[in-house]
């Protein structure tokens, strides 16, 4: 039986969806591919009402959880995403917060039990294509990392996936949008480190997403409780459609000797497969 074609990416909460891969979900839905997101967490972390962080008065992590999950369904439908699947862990928080504590944050729950609901759905949904983050999550925040793991273990166990990718940060180029926009005379914008980001040489795709450029806005504008997802909206709107309209990422592994050694299509070798 042929498999259907089909892009799954495993994010570690709502929001995490639309900067790295909000433009392959609207492009491939639009061409008809199958599109599952799996959400990790409920995102209790993220911010209260005014930005209240956890811990400050005001925060209640069960308001904030029904907030981002709303929040979660109207970006999906924006992006066109035909299938979410919510692990409904807890948010752990940031590197260093009290709530790496947890003892039901995602960072810290049985490692075997979450990879074994996530391999259930890869057997599902039988994706060719899957996306994470790299092995330090991007930035270092451990549900990333924890993301990050379990769908390598996943992806092991079930044998499912023909191609794994991480998303990825090109390193040169959001230095010199960074660049130009403290040239512009943008206030808040410090200088990065010097280890931010993807280097250039290893990033083997970049898909041209510049049509889902509105969508993507429309899916960050969803997510309006929290002030880190919508940051770039307050943007010229130039510098918006320069950081959106494409998405990059690093093969972490394919069985598709006939894609190319750099890719403009996550499913490159696949479509005649």
């Amino acid at each position: 039986m042929e498999r259907e074609l089909t892009l799954m990416a495993v994010h570690a909460h709502p929001d995490d969806e639309v900067l790295g891969t909000g433009g392959v979900f609207a492009r491939y839905a639009e061409e008809g591919i199958r599109t599952v997101l799996v959400t990790c967490t409920n995102g209790e972390q993220g911010d209260g009402p005014g930005g209240v962080k956890p811990g400050e008065p005001g925060h209640d992590e069960a308001a904030v959880r029904a907030r981002r999950l709303e929040e979660l369904n109207d970006s999906v439908a924006h992006l066109g995403i035909e299938h979410v699947e919510l692990l409904g862990y807890r948010d752990s928080g940031m590197d260093g917060w009290e709530g790496n504590q947890a003892k039901d944050a995602f960072a810290n729950v049985s490692f075997e039990e979450a990879v074994g609901r996530l391999a259930a759905l890869m057997e599902r949904y039988r994706p060719q294509v899957v996306v994470t983050y790299d092995e330090n999550g991007n930035y270092g925040h451990p549900d990333h990392i924890q993301a990050n793991r379990i769908a390598l273990a996943a992806a092991e166990a079930t044998g499912i996936p023909d191609k794994l990718y991480y998303t990825a940060v090109p390193r040169e180029r959001i230095a010199e949008m960074f660049a130009a926009l403290r040239a512009a005379g943008a206030a808040e914008i410090q200088d990065l480190p010097e280890d931010f980001g993807t280097p250039e040489e290893l990033i083997t795709t970049v898909v041209d997403v510049a049509p889902y450029v509105e969508r993507k806005r429309k899916a960050l504008q969803a997510h309006a409780s929290q002030g880190d997802s919508i940051f770039l909206l307050r943007m010229p709107e130039e510098v918006q459609h320069r950081a959106l309209s494409y998405e990059a990422f690093v093969r972490h592994f394919s069985r598709v000797t006939a894609a190319a050694e750099r890719e403009d299509d996550l499913f490159d070798g696949l479509r005649e497969a």
